[in-house]
């Protein structure tokens, strides 16, 4: 088992705020790297959440990896597994859910399968996957497993202290310094949203609301 690095940098409180604050869809204005396929998505509804990265890379369904990378989370993280394109095996259930939440983790994301999913509802801890399954890892170890390495999710590659912001639209990944500088532009867009949405509710006429990309 390689790669078993606790994270040393957190990320700014400022910066968590105020990305809590946005509609991650408005990102998708403005960014086309970073995000996850529309395969991951949540397993529960009504979810929002930044959060810093803490990676790991299941190999073979090894389900001692992952609880490596759970004994490494501190709040507010959000624990993302790799699992070599397995959507067989489960990496995550209610012990797993559980021993996140215990640890204060923001969130969950694996580009995999998930099991328990009613105890994981129950639990309340936003967990983004790829669906449920009934077979899960197993306690072995692979030694091409490894914590807190650069790992591939959703067909984005997530390095360990990255920021991750999920809702039920789906996963989006970036780093501190890419979320930094864009979270001014896209907070003035949502601000501005709410007119927008008034004016065509109003019976404005919809040319004089929305550009349509000719002068």
């Amino acid at each position: 088992m390689n790669g078993t690095v606790r994270l040393t940098q957190a990320l700014g409180a400022e910066l968590v705020s105020r990305l809590q604050s946005v509609s991650f869809p408005t990102i998708g204005h403005f960014l086309e790297e970073g995000f996850l396929d529309s395969g991951v998505r949540s397993m529960l509804r009504n979810v929002h959440l930044v959060g810093r990265a803490v990676t790991v890379r299941v190999a073979s369904a090894d389900a001692f990896a992952t609880n490596r990378a759970l004994a490494l989370l501190e709040p507010g993280d959000v624990l993302v597994i790799e699992t070599g394109h397995d959507t067989t095996h489960a990496t995550v259930g209610a012990v797993t859910a559980c021993a996140a939440q215990c640890a204060g983790a923001a969130g969950i994301v694996v580009d995999g399968v998930v099991t328990d999913i009613v105890e994981l509802r129950s639990a309340g801890l936003p967990v983004f996957a790829r669906g449920t399954s009934v077979l899960t890892a197993k306690r072995k170890l692979d030694a091409n497993s490894a914590v807190n390495v650069p790992v591939l999710c959703g067909g984005v590659t997530v390095n360990p202290g990255d920021v991750v912001m999920a809702d039920d639209n789906g996963v989006l990944v970036l780093s501190p310094e890419d979320a930094a500088a864009i979270v001014d532009l896209v907070l003035s867009t949502d601000r501005a949203e709410p007119d927008i949405l008034r004016r065509l509710r109003s019976g404005e006429a919809i040319d004089t609301v929305l550009p349509g990309g000719m002068e």
